[in-house]
């Protein structure tokens, strides 16, 4: 069974960064793309970056040039830079596999970034 478990998020103010970590288990990780996605409250999950398995990234308009998606295949681990972080931007980020337009497994328990103004 494939688990996506999601950390580093947390409370930072406007301006700051945060580095998020999704491990993934299972031997899937090396050929898959991966992406991030974040839902705020009241809204719905958006993707926000996304990463092939040479590193070809991919990012939403609202994240281009603050976020940097990024992955280390000998730890099946994908990463997320986020930089300049707005409080729009907060939400509970969640990572999976990108196939087909959606996403392969059941999301994990993601990991909250709150921004303060």
């Amino acid at each position: 069974q494939v688990q996506l478990v999601e950390s580093g998020g947390g409370l930072v103010q406007a301006g700051g960064s945060l580095r998020l970590s999704c491990a993934a288990s299972g031997s899937f990780f090396s050929i898959a793309v991966m992406g991030w996605y974040r839902q705020a409250p009241g809204k719905q999950r958006e993707m926000v970056a996304t990463v092939t398995r040479g590193g070809s990234a991919n990012y939403a308009d609202s994240a281009k040039g603050r976020f940097a998606i990024s992955r280390d295949n000998a730890k099946n681990t994908v990463y997320l830079q986020m930089n300049s972080l707005k409080p729009e931007d907060t939400a509970v980020y969640y990572c999976n596999r990108v196939s087909g337009g959606g996403v392969v497994y059941s999301w994990g328990k993601g990991t909250l970034v709150t921004v303060s103004s």
